[in-house]
């Protein structure tokens, strides 16, 4: 693994070494430098879970990624500087679907000396900060997360209150690859995914989260959230590139199948 060209992909110019004010640095400077996307997904070109792909894609295609890609770099550069990591599996809305959810979200476990924190630039609009395994609420920014444990095997990160995904949930098990490989699968093959479904990106900068949901774009910030619609192909290829970062013209063929499935998905339900 070239790790010089991940800490410049992200702006990382300090002193890589297994403590505490790395892991932070490395964390904010990935959530900032790096899109959350599953435009692969809606082109139909496969994932895996194999991170030198993703280091690939993310690092050398200047590309951004979902959870197995996005954790899968930043767990695979950990490993490289010294630390210890373990890979969990985690189930977004598990609080809804149950078990079927675990897997279809990776997380990091770092150890730092004897003291676990959560990793996890993989969850969009999550926190740009690590955070110890500790409950209680999670201040990253301005935006309010919390983390509880909802039993005795399971923790839960709830997402800040405008979030996109509102919740996963995570045991301290290292993660079954086999696991997380057939979610990833299914992640992107299934017709019950929203991944399948819709475009998605997620985008920290400054004090916004930046979001793509179909064809809606929004600003977030911790006090106040605009939104806009994208109209056609070229205005959605020059918005991933001018608010994302992704210049990934090819996208323009998903564009049919995001605008005849956006109303169905977003649409305001009736009251």
């Amino acid at each position: 693994m070239d790790i010089q060209a991940y800490f410049d992909r992200v702006g990382f110019t300090g002193v890589a070494r297994p403590d505490l004010a790395t892991l932070k640095a490395l964390h904010r400077a990935h959530a900032f430098a790096i899109s959350y996307e599953n435009l692969d997904v809606q082109l139909g070109r496969p994932l895996t879970t194999d991170p030198a792909a993703a280091f690939d894609k993310i690092v050398h295609r200047r590309r951004g990624g979902w959870c197995y890609e996005m954790n899968g770099v930043l767990g695979a550069v950990l490993d490289d500087i010294g630390f210890k990591v373990t890979r969990l599996a985690g189930g977004v809305m598990r609080s809804v679907r149950g078990d079927e959810a675990v897997g279809n979200h990776l997380v990091l476990l770092v150890d730092l000396d004897g003291e676990p924190w959560v990793a996890d630039v993989g969850f969009g609009d999550g926190s740009r900060d690590p955070f110890p395994l500790r409950e209680g609420p999670i201040v990253s920014d301005g935006y309010e997360y919390r983390l509880d444990r909802v039993d005795p095997d399971w923790w839960r990160l709830t997402n800040h209150p405008a979030g996109g995904a509102p919740n996963f949930d995570f045991t301290l098990a290292p993660a079954d690859p086999a696991l997380l490989a057939a979610k990833c699968h299914e992640l992107q093959t299934s017709p019950a995914s929203v991944f399948v479904m819709t475009a998605i990106a997620q985008r920290h900068m400054g004090d916004e989260i930046r979001l793509l949901r179909g064809r809606a774009f929004r600003r977030l910030t911790p006090a106040a959230k605009t939104e806009s619609l994208i109209d056609t192909a070229d205005e959605f290829v020059a918005l991933l590139r001018r608010e994302f970062e992704l210049d990934l013209p090819a996208a323009a063929e998903a564009w049919p199948r995001i605008v005849a499935r956006h109303d169905e998905l977003f649409a305001p339900q009736p009251t």
